[in-house]
């Protein structure tokens, strides 16, 4: 499935406790931090190669066995992090713009050393901390304006008030400084950790310097004059001079990327620019006379999602030609043909693609979806087996869910398809559809059956707070 947009409902905590950490004890309520959650892109291609940058420094980290997610972001700025301990967030942005694997994996390093560091909990004891120390000295300084208040009263004098004032005003920026000083330290920290990460694989650090390098140039006149103790990071040119120092020292600056991983990570470059950009700017990145591999695929995808399907299918069959076991090929032109009203020609295409995927999730529910889209009932229960494989592994997608919905209630399994229906609810946050789904699902199943059982936790779930 080729990156399509989901809300999770539970990122809205995490982005709490980042913009938290941001805004540590600024005078504004925690609510107005948060929001729904951010855009997550899904995609097994772009989502492969990120597990494939990661799983040996997660392995050196300590931290293969922790099941660490790659999460991408729709959002096309440069920007990864860490916020719960166990996913690691890429804007696709930072996919787009690293020309080499070096580049982001050097990122993904970084924030490996967060996760590694376990800065995530120790800032939450910082801030806890913190809160305290605000807590009481509020509680003086709201005494001593009481009691500056009662004194100007009688005598006219305000001085004791004031005092108040300042009783409160001060610590607070006092534990501020304190909190974003030990957010520097932890950076630097981490830029070290990512460097021993990539020496530990032997890969360059080269390419997190780079990165690092280039956004100091773009953020100099920005920083020109900033006090670099109100700063959440260190002040760029400071840090980066001190990652060259520690990077260049590896035995592994001066490698270079396999071209293997090179021609997957342009093929990925390729692929989000045509889904999220233009086609006017993807033409300009892939124009006509790029006849790589990657740009070929970028004008392919690009030409089905503007309309064109026939030149599309001639395109996307021409680069099958040149790599026939490319499953992502075939889920390219299965999603063409299924996004164009042909799901029974789909099929085939994106059964290939399975096969090739070692049964990925998302390319099974492409394919469940293409299956039900036929209207045709002898596929109901080759859709109904695959789009339960996919959603065993895939808990979290409501597509799947949906799609099953759809193919039990073909099949006339109205308790199967009202239970799906209200976990896809669920999923997308809907919670009261999800708990009258589920409460006529109860109904359907014999008391303390499987079914019964799933449908019961969603009518008792409590709704994810924000």
């Amino acid at each position: 499935m080729l990156l399509q947009i989901a809300l999770r409902r539970k990122a809205s905590a995490l982005t709490a406790l980042v913009t938290a950490a941001a805004i540590a004890l600024l005078p504004m309520p925690a609510a107005h931090a948060q929001a729904k959650g951010p855009p997550v892109l899904r995609d097994t291609e772009t989502e492969q190669l990120l597990r494939d940058y990661t799983r040996p420094i997660l392995r050196v980290a300590g931290l293969e066995k922790q099941n660490i997610q790659m999460v991408i972001i729709n959002d096309g700025s440069f920007n990864a992090f860490v916020a719960d301990g166990r996913r690691i967030f890429v804007n696709w942005g930072a996919i787009l713009q690293s020309e080499t694997p070096n580049q982001i994996i050097g990122v993904l390093a970084h924030e490996t050393g967060h996760l590694a560091g376990g800065h995530l909990s120790k800032l939450r004891e910082q801030l806890a901390t913190a809160q305290t120390q605000m807590i009481i000295a509020m509680l003086l300084g709201a005494g001593a304006i009481a009691a500056g208040s009662v004194q100007r009263s009688s005598a006219g004098n305000n001085g004791l008030a004031n005092a108040g004032a300042a009783a409160i005003a001060a610590p607070q920026e006092m534990i501020r400084r304190t909190l974003l000083s030990y957010q520097r330290q932890q950076e630097e920290n981490a830029d070290r950790a990512g460097v021993k990460f990539l020496t530990a694989t032997g890969q360059s650090p080269k390419g997190m310097y780079e990165t690092f390098k280039r956004f100091t140039s773009e953020s100099l006149f920005a920083s020109r004059g900033a006090d670099p103790y109100l700063q959440s990071h260190p002040m760029p040119a400071e840090r980066v001079a001190a990652l060259q120092e520690f990077a260049s020292t590896s035995p592994y600056w001066n490698k270079k990327d396999d071209p293997a991983l090179q021609l997957r990570h342009d093929m990925v470059r390729a692929k989000i620019s045509a889904f999220m950009e233009r086609p006017e700017t993807v033409y300009r990145r892939y124009p006509q006379t790029n006849d790589s591999l990657p740009a070929r695929y970028a004008r392919a995808i690009s030409t089905y999602l503007h309309g064109d399907l026939r030149s599309a299918l001639t395109q996307i069959d021409a680069l099958i030609q040149v790599q026939p076991n490319n499953p992502y090929f075939y889920e390219v032109r299965g999603q063409a043909l299924l996004e164009s009203g042909k799901p029974a020609e789909a099929i085939p295409a994106l059964r290939k693609a399975v096969q090739l995927s070692n049964n990925s999730p998302l390319i099974e529910m492409l394919l469940g979806q293409a299956l039900v889209g036929t209207d045709n009932k002898a596929y109901t229960d080759d859709a109904v087996r695959i789009l339960r494989a996919a959603v065993a592994r895939e808990p979290e997608a409501a597509l799947g869910y949906t799609q099953l919905a759809m193919a039990y209630g073909r099949k006339g399994d109205y308790a199967e398809a009202d239970l799906a229906s209200a976990q896809a609810a669920y999923l997308r946050g809907d919670n009261k559809t999800a708990r009258e789904l589920a409460t006529r699902a109860k109904t359907r199943f014999a008391v303390g059956t499987p079914g019964w059982v799933k449908a019961d936790d969603i009518v008792a779930a409590k709704p994810p707070r924000n």
